[in-house]
């Protein structure tokens, strides 16, 4: 049996009094999209933070690639964009790429390749030259996209990556994460756009810090004969309280 690219057991967080995350379980396996789905301040960022070792949980264990988090070598191997975009304002979006692709021991003719190649996917070829800090709010967060997809990652984990951007590119981001899977590549993504759930392998329905839900958006609906997964969960919500 493969071992699970992400592996989160008993995970448990609090921040002061206030208990963010209870004892959350579940895997993200080899060549799988898993989805964190749920309103915001539900716990999505916090579940990702712990699972790449930059939040410490109070109990459980957090594992990528079977080792422990936190882990600076598997870095390398992890394409991450946070929920808040980490860009160099007075640099333009090419110069942006080319740091974090040098970062990431992206060299010569491949660096490229790889700029010319994620710049295509997030629609910003035309923008590259220009300043960062002229872009608008959706366009940064496509360079933040655009970055995490450098170096051809075996794994990437993104927190709400499509927010502020339009439905015709959201598809073509969608394409590109499913032509990543299908290369044996794994995803671990959160939104709060329910319909995004629908093209996910697996997905886990978050409610104030808790997986209310975790199955196939098929097998979700079917259980609750709903349609969707908007209406999953609101039913599930609606159990739940």
């Amino acid at each position: 049996m493969t071992q699970p690219i992400i592996e989160l057991s008993q995970i448990a967080k609090k921040f002061g009094k206030q208990e963010v995350l209870k004892e959350i379980d579940f895997n993200v396996d080899v060549g799988q999209i898993v989805g964190l789905i749920g309103p915001s301040g539900s716990g999505k960022s916090t579940i990702i933070k712990i699972a790449l070792g930059m939040e410490v949980a109070n109990r459980g264990e957090a594992k990528i690639f079977g080792q422990k988090m936190p882990n600076r070598t598997l870095l390398s191997r992890i394409g991450y964009m946070a929920q808040t975009d980490a860009l160099y304002l007075t640099l333009t979006g090419r110069e942006n790429l080319k740091f974090y692709a040098q970062m990431k021991g992206i060299k010569g003719q491949q660096l490229q390749e790889q700029i010319q190649h994620v710049s295509q996917v997030v629609d910003l070829t035309d923008a590259l030259n220009r300043k960062v800090q002229g872009y608008s709010g959706g366009m940064m967060r496509r360079l933040s996209l655009a970055i995490a997809l450098l170096g051809d990652p075996e794994l990437l984990i993104l927190d709400e990556p499509t927010v502020g951007i339009d439905p015709a590119l959201r598809r073509q981001i969608w394409a590109e994460l499913k032509r990543i899977k299908n290369d044996g590549k794994s995803v671990l993504v959160t939104t709060h756009v329910m319909d995004e759930a629908e093209q996910v392998d697996q997905v886990a329905l978050i409610l104030n810090g808790d997986v209310i839900a975790l199955d196939s958006p098929t097998e979700l609906k079917r259980k609750y004969q709903v349609p969707t997964i908007e209406d999953v969960f609101l039913k599930a919500e609606g159990a739940e309280q």
